[in-house]
């Protein structure tokens, strides 16, 4: 029998086929992003019993616009445009594992289901989205410039249903690009057994962060955040928006290649 081979199914022969190719996997992109205060007892009741809310400003979260290109190893991918290009829109909030500060994406929408793929092997929550958001060139009236004064929008909808929409205003280069997305990610990573009532064949906690990172210089502004329920989602109702912080953009580089197991409870049926 010959063997098959690619990173995430379907597998095949020479592995082409593979939803989603080996890593690593290297990213170019922007970020917009919009931080704001919620109750914190909205934020503790989207995170797992195991987790704890963050000691200082434990209501925060970041609702965060992404425009990227990505690739592997080969960047094939780049010349076919289709494979590389995607948006997703998600949110961040902080909270702690065994004493130690994480970020933790509870929420996010993406444009291709190889961004989904992705996004399940590492435990980010991914769903299908649609997700558009300003971006800025150097030449023309017809964009923003990264500088006082440039303005952004974002939108996101699903199932044909508007979830969110943000506008952020540049006033000034910053020191960061905000705080609550500025630690590594816990996550965890489920798999339901097959055989029902039998639990999670993977329940997994994991910890990970992008490796050669290449931030720009972030600029910070005034923002605007408004979130939307549907019949399938329900931002505006898990972490409503009681005050907000400040927008940001940043232009961003990184790589994913791998994490640490925190703690597997994962059981073998």
């Amino acid at each position: 029998m010959t063997p098959s081979s690619g990173f995430l199914p379907p597998y095949t022969e020479s592995g082409r086929s593979a939803l989603v190719p080996d890593m690593p996997w290297h990213y170019s992109g922007n970020l917009l992003t919009v931080e704001y205060r919620t109750d914190p007892a909205r934020v503790r009741a989207i995170l797992p019993p195991e987790l704890e809310l963050a000691d200082e400003d434990p209501g925060a979260v970041a609702f965060i616009w992404a425009d990227w290109q990505s690739c592997s190893a080969s960047g094939e991918e780049l010349l076919d445009p289709a494979r590389s290009q995607y948006l997703e829109a998600f949110v961040v909030v902080r909270a702690k594992y065994q004493g130690v500060t994480y970020s933790r994406c509870v929420l996010i929408w993406v444009t291709t289901d190889f961004a989904v793929g992705r996004g399940w092997f590492q435990g980010y929550p991914k769903k299908l989205g649609s997700v558009f958001v300003t971006r800025p060139y150097a030449r023309g009236k017809a964009a923003p410039r990264i500088a006082e004064g440039g303005t952004f929008g974002a939108s996101l909808s699903a199932y044909d249903h508007r979830l969110a929409s943000a506008r952020v205003t540049l006033r000034e280069p910053a020191a960061s690009n905000g705080f609550v997305n500025a630690h590594k990610m816990v996550h965890h990573r489920f798999m339901p057994s097959l055989v029902q009532g039998a639990g999670m064949s993977l329940d997994q906690i994991v910890t990970m962060g992008g490796v050669d990172l290449d931030l720009g210089q972030p600029w910070v502004g005034d923002a605007e955040l408004s979130l939307f329920d549907s019949p399938w989602d329900e931002p505006a109702s898990l972490l409503p928006v009681e005050e907000i912080i400040a927008g940001y953009f940043c232009e961003v580089g990184t790589t994913f290649a791998g994490g640490t197991l925190l703690t597997d409870r994962s059981r073998p049926v």
